[in-house]
């Protein structure tokens, strides 16, 4: 999964390709329990670039997009958000499959 580096490249992201940003934390637990399903999923979705997100470091894009629990998705396709899959929940394979199957295409 790709890295978040920059705010400019969310920015750049979001508006040229199909995207899903997951918003995570090296020491969220929730975030732990899921990394070991991501690759599966990347697999399965290959439409999208799957990215990640740091929230401490990209703290204030997780502010201006309502990312306040983790983890957390936020989907885009050319600058139009497709769907958003936030809370502070734990998630499941299956919960991440079903958000992912009903995003507007």
């Amino acid at each position: 999964m790709k890295t978040l580096q920059t705010e400019l490249e969310f920015d750049q992201l979001k508006t040229e390709e199909k995207v899903i940003f997951l918003f995570s934390a090296d020491w969220c637990p929730d975030c732990r329990a899921i990394e070991p399903i991501l690759p599966e999923i990347e697999e399965q979705y290959q439409a999208y670039t799957f990215v990640y997100v740091d929230r401490d470091k990209f703290i204030d894009i997780c502010v201006q997009n309502d990312i306040f629990g983790i983890p957390s998705f936020l989907a885009y396709d050319r600058g139009n958000e497709l769907g958003r899959f936030v809370s502070k929940d734990r998630k499941t394979k299956e919960e991440i499959e079903n958000f992912i199957n009903g995003l507007s295409q």
